[in-house]
């Protein structure tokens, strides 16, 4: 699949120096993918189908050697530099237009210590290969809820999982990076080496360089959880979204109560809750009862299941391919006008599939340090969003101005805050929402480490040197 010469791209310049190029072909010992291969078009396809972006180069990476290599490549280049794991990004900033992916999906090793209860794992895992991996072992760490996601994006900006309120985001576990800087050293940071730098790795995104394996705190869990769920028809969802809003301002920090409205093939709307217990499922029984008993529920359960079941019960909803598009907001509290607001823009979904989001964080989560980490919003409670998902490319339109509305109207009821894994391409401003006064330390620290930007399609931070001052992708 070497066999291409580098092409022009849409600038009408050869996106590659010849010499550079040399070099990495020397160097690299992975994969590459050029326009004209017959892999090109899977290769250059996201998570996103509404992402259509046509890259220079995509350079599948076999080990941290190979990584740097392409960032050597990818410095003498003229265009673009993506980094691809999971691609589950919205906004497709895992791919680029005429420039290079650095693809790290093909790097799967990990290695669990079930006595010191360490994980190393390379960046290319999903979460799902990584849950197999530690339940094992009976343990796991903060994941998400998607189980192609990779691991590193959601590492990098926080990390929102079941496990969450009782043992903190997925950063919050971190214990170690080996990482490839710009200027193509590979380091290892942790509290002790480079400390400045792994404050920057737990939920400052992929500013700093390219992380090609993490080292996670794992904690005993499973085989099962106690998970009850409850769903409720349309015109009883005002009155059980007030009670969501209780039950998940008093749960203990075992409770993970995720909800959500969504629509039937057929039209019919509903409002359901999910709740997990982290703990033994004799204790959850009579903390979950309520959520249960109230009102009059369409359907209720309350089973335990297989952590890993958990894990992947979501991945129906969100298969590779549709076009997705969505805007979140932390809010802390879910108050009559919030819900108001929800509910009359929800009912003009123009897509069957779409949803209203809410996770719940808080617990664990809130009694981290706003400073300890670059994720700042440790006192919101839940994360609220609106996810548009069709298939039509003619509706795009009107579903993305439906999320956006959605979320203007619940606007007034939100803290500002945003979490930085759920953004788009939305701007400078909203990156600022996100890390709050951990903005200026983040700039300190790009300009040390990134002083050109080199890694600037991400929720980017944007150094302080003049050579920095580079243009986002369109949206």
């Amino acid at each position: 699949m070497d066999q291409q010469q580098p092409r022009a791209g849409a600038s009408g310049k050869a996106p590659f120096g010849s010499s550079a190029l040399a070099r990495f072909r020397q160097d690299f010992r992975g994969d590459l993918i050029w326009p004209g291969d017959a892999a090109y078009d899977a290769a250059r396809r996201v998570w996103n189908g509404a992402v259509d972006r046509r890259p220079a180069l995509i350079a599948y990476c076999g080990d941290a050697q190979d990584v740097v290599a392409a960032v050597a490549l990818a410095r003498s280049q003229r265009g673009a530099v993506a980094v691809r794991s999971g691609g589950h990004n919205v906004a497709g900033l895992s791919v680029c237009d005429d420039g290079l992916v650095i693809d790290l999906s093909r790097m799967k090793t990990i290695t669990v210590d079930p006595v010191r209860r360490i994980a190393r794992a390379e960046a290319g895992l999903s979460l799902g290969e990584f849950d197999a991996a530690t339940q094992a072992h009976g343990l796991a760490t903060t994941m998400g809820v998607n189980s192609d996601t990779g691991i590193a994006g959601l590492t990098l900006g926080g990390g929102f999982g079941k496990l969450g309120r009782k043992f903190g985001l997925t950063c919050d576990n971190l214990i170690a990076a080996e990482i490839v800087v710009a200027d193509g050293r590979l380091i290892r940071a942790s509290a002790s080496e480079h400390p400045d730098l792994f404050w920057g790795l737990r939920g400052g995104g992929g500013n700093f360089g390219i992380v090609t394996a993490f080292e996670y705190a794992l904690h005993p869990v499973g085989p099962a959880l106690l998970v009850g769920s409850v769903l409720h028809r349309y015109d009883q969802a005002h009155e059980a979204m007030r009670f969501y809003e209780t039950f998940a301002r008093q749960a203990p920090d075992e409770v993970s109560a995720d909800a959500a409205l969504f629509s039937t093939p057929s039209g019919e709307r509903f409002f359901s809750v999910s709740a997990c217990y982290v703990g033994p499922a004799a204790l959850g029984e009579p903390v979950l009862a309520p959520l249960l008993r109230f009102g009059r529920p369409v359907e209720s359960s309350l089973a335990a299941l297989p952590y890993l079941q958990i894990q992947s019960k979501g991945d129906s909803l969100f298969p590779r391919g549709r076009r997705y598009y969505w805007k979140a907001q932390f809010l802390d509290a879910i108050g009559d006008g919030a819900i108001d607001a929800l509910l009359a823009h929800f009912a003009r979904a123009p897509s069957a599939s779409s949803l209203l989001v809410f996770q719940q964080v808080g617990g664990a989560i809130a009694r981290v340090g706003r400073a300890q980490s670059p994720y700042a919003n440790r006192d919101a409670l839940y994360d609220c969003f609106p996810l548009a998902i069709w298939d039509d490319p003619a509706a795009d339109e009107a579903n993305i101005e439906w999320a956006r509305a959605l979320w203007n109207a619940v606007r007034p009821y939100g803290t500002g805050g945003v979490y930085a894994n759920n953004l788009g391409d939305e701007g400078d401003d909203r990156v600022r929402d996100a890390y709050g006064d951990n903005h200026a330390r983040l700039v300190a620290l790009k300009t040390r480490y990134d002083p050109s930007n080199l890694f600037r399609l991400n929720q980017n931070i944007r150094p302080s040197s003049a050579a920095s001052q580079t243009d986002r992708l369109p949206a």
